[in-house]
């Protein structure tokens, strides 16, 4: 019988005692609502192939190829492998792929106009000590903020690009780089939901809009110290065959960056966007 245990104050939930191969409709139900209740979803103990993980992936919405194009699998191109290549031909460890998401805390597909729904990820191999996943509510985060912030923000939109005010974009082939950036709501509401969070990403903000420089830089660095609510959190300890997908329109999520260099830490990665907001792209 499946099993569903919330794992945290507000954020993270685990299911056990399932295999998503077979899930039908009635069954994948109450799992995609404790998604929407907990941000953060954990699915233990599946052995999948790359089409099966597809196919789980696509029950939440459409699956999109990554910008990182250097880091697709080469015959599935909609999954991003994690953690393979870390050693450049010379041996020195290469740290953009080492240290992937370990920069700070994030929100992924900020950077695109239609914002990524989820990201899912499918453990194949893990370190012995070290390599957690951290996640923060969104929702803890704009309910933290002071009256002034709220009003302040209320309808105010933000400017994202792929490397941010830091322009760190390595992982990007060139003719990806310098794109325009994408404008966001800062109070973004969910759509499913209907709850208010912060929507930030101060790795990958370039401004707030209609903000002077000096306004601008302060709010960020403001909102920045809202990010991490202490009862908002949740820390994924990884084991072999566990999928992790977390909702990137109300929780953000960081890499440890702390496991043995020398052993392996992988994953299949998906990014998902809504069925209908990936239509209306394809159609512009």
């Amino acid at each position: 019988m499946v099993q569903i245990r919330q794992m945290g104050p507000q954020i993270g939930v685990e299911v056990s005692d399932v295999d998503v191969r077979t899930l039908d409709d009635a069954g994948f139900a109450p799992i995609y609502q404790a998604w929407l209740d907990h941000n953060v979803l954990v699915v233990t103990g599946q052995e999948l192939t790359i089409p099966e993980f597809l196919r789980y992936s696509r029950r939440f919405g459409h699956v999109t190829p990554h910008p990182s194009k250097s880091t697709r699998h080469p015959d599935y191109p909609d999954i991003t492998m994690l953690g393979v290549n870390k050693f450049n031909p010379d041996g020195q460890l290469n740290e953009s792929i080492y240290r992937r998401g370990a920069e700070g805390w994030h929100t992924d597909g900020a950077y695109d106009p239609i914002p990524f729904k989820a990201t899912q990820l499918y453990a194949l191999a893990i370190p012995d000590t070290g390599g957690d996943t951290l996640f923060a509510s969104g929702y803890a985060a704009y309910e933290a903020l002071p009256a002034r912030l709220k009003t302040r923000l209320d309808g105010v939109s933000g400017a994202f690009s792929y490397g941010g005010r830091r322009k760190k974009q390595a992982l990007l082939n060139p003719e990806d780089r310098d794109v325009p950036p994408a404008i966001h709501p800062i109070v973004r509401t969910h759509g499913e939901t209907g709850r208010k969070s912060l929507y930030f990403d101060p790795g990958k903000i370039l401004s707030i809009e209609g903000a002077d420089p000096a306004e601008s830089d302060e709010l960020i660095a403001e909102l920045e110290t809202y990010m991490i609510q202490p009862d908002g959190q949740y820390r994924h300890k990884w084991h072999v065959g566990d999928i992790v997908i977390w909702d990137n329109r109300c929780s953000y999520h960081k890499a440890a960056g702390d496991y043995p260099p020398e052993q392996d830490r992988i994953h299949w990665r998906v990014s998902i966007q809504e069925y209908a907001q990936a239509g209306r792209l394809a159609a512009e």
